[in-house]
């Protein structure tokens, strides 16, 4: 398996920013940086059923990083614990909002 080495990556018009998403917990949190999966650990207060885990992902990271819901996408991954999500900031500023830098 192709796995990133950094856990935020240059796109077109933003970044691809990795994440290993575990449903369920009391709140929503960062849980840190998962190396060896390069990916951010994402605790979510929500279960995977109808893609309630990744709305909440998705309006967890609108409030962290200040953009609208609307301009963040799950690019892949969207049944899985692994997911690629898009968001139209550069990688230093994803890195520095999230408090991952």
């Amino acid at each position: 398996m192709n796995r990133p080495t950094e856990f935020v990556k240059e796109a077109r018009g933003g970044c691809l920013v990795y994440f290993v998403v575990s449903p369920g917990a009391r709140s929503t949190e960062i849980g840190g940086i998962d190396a060896w999966r390069g990916a951010v650990q994402v605790r979510v207060a929500a279960e995977p059923k109808d893609g309630a885990a990744n709305a909440e992902l998705v309006e967890f990271l609108s409030r962290k990083l200040s953009v609208p819901v609307s301009a963040i996408t799950v690019v892949k991954g969207s049944k899985t614990h692994r997911k690629s999500v898009f968001v139209p900031l550069s990688t230093d500023d994803v890195k520095s909002k999230l408090g991952l830098e």
